[in-house]
This record gives C-alpha cells, sequence and structure tokens, in this order.
C-alpha cells in the first residue's frame, strides 16, 4: 500500500503518459484496491475541514444539491445513480480525453487542468455564495484529490479502471452515509 501510494504522489508530481505494462489481473485489482483505501483514508483525514467549516457556520452544508437531489430517491436508484451512471459519465468527460495528449508537456497540462474541471465542477452543488466561492479550493479539495488518483489509475490501466475506482469511491460514501442517516 505504502509503495502504491508513493508511486501515486510520484506521479502527481510529474503526470507522463504511458500505461503500466503489467496486465495482471490480480496486480491490477490490488492497485485498485489500495487506490480505493488511499481515497477513503484523504476523505476521512480533510472530513474535519469540512466539520470546522459546518461549525463556523461558514458555509451551509445542509443545501448541498446532493441531499436535495437524493430526498426522494430509494437508496437503490441513488446507489445506481451515484455509483454506476455518474462514474460512467464523469469518467468519459474528465479522464478519457488526456491521453490523447501524448507530448510530455501537453500531456502533463491536459492532465493538471481536467483534474481541477473536474474539482472546481463540484462547487455547483453547494449554494454558491461569497464564502463558498472563498472556500471553493477547500469544498472541492476531496474531488482535486481522489480527481487525482482517478486519472493515475486511468493513464496506468484504462478509463475502465477509473471507472470502476470512482464508482466503488462514490458507493462506498453513499452507503456510509445511508448507514449514518
Amino acid at each position: 500500500m505504502k509503495e502504491t501510494f508513493n508511486n501515486v504522489i510520484s506521479y502527481l508530481k510529474n503526470p507522463i503518459p504511458g500505461e503500466d505494462p503489467n496486465k495482471n489481473a490480480g496486480y491490477r485489482i490490488k492497485i485498485l484496491f489500495h487506490l480505493f483505501i488511499i481515497s477513503i483514508v484523504t476523505s476521512i483525514i480533510i472530513t474535519p475541514l469540512f466539520s470546522l467549516i459546518q461549525e463556523l457556520q461558514l458555509v451551509d452544508f445542509e443545501t448541498h444539491k446532493l441531499e436535495e437531489m437524493f430526498k426522494d430517491m430509494s437508496f437503490i436508484k441513488i446507489l445506481l445513480l451515484g455509483s454506476v451512471l455518474t462514474p460512467i459519465l464523469e469518467e468519459t468527460f474528465f479522464r478519457a480525453p488526456i491521453t490523447i495528449f501524448v507530448k510530455p508537456k501537453s500531456f502533463k497540462y491536459s492532465f493538471y487542468i481536467f483534474t481541477l474541471i473536474f474539482g472546481f465542477i463540484h462547487i455547483s452543488n453547494f449554494e454558491i455564495t461569497t464564502n463558498v466561492l472563498l472556500l471553493s479550493p477547500i469544498l472541492i479539495l476531496p474531488q482535486l484529490l481522489v480527481g487525482g488518483y482517478f486519472g493515475y489509475i486511468r493513464v496506468k490501466f484504462g478509463l475502465l479502471w477509473a471507472m470502476l475506482l470512482h464508482g466503488s469511491y462514490n458507493g462506498f460514501l453513499f452507503l456510509i452515509s445511508f448507514l449514518f442517516e
């Protein structure tokens, strides 16, 4: 796990195109699992920032658009929408195009630009206020970080793997949210 984490951090510092030559399914599933755990731990580490922002009443998390959108849906519909449809659409839009840039410099820029757009598109989940705009880098920090992880696995293993990681991550968060509701 530590090696996967170090590889991802190193990659995020200097993303370069190139698929992982190891096609072994067991190896790829292991890396997918490592990235899933890293994504969850990342979210757990960031959560106190959101608690502080809520406690200081800087942003109203009760008006988060996902809450509103899902309020009348069954858990199965929420799970299918959030863990299957959304990852397919978002990965197709935000991760699929990055590998068309093959020159290292243009690839690096495309990797970062698509990751930033992926993160900042999620600010639309909040009611836009001055505080939301000022705190947007913190509010979208989870999406920025996991967007980097999704980008890493997309480049190394392919688009389907990014969809699987994204879907697993979202599914886990929805499940935890549902259990604590």
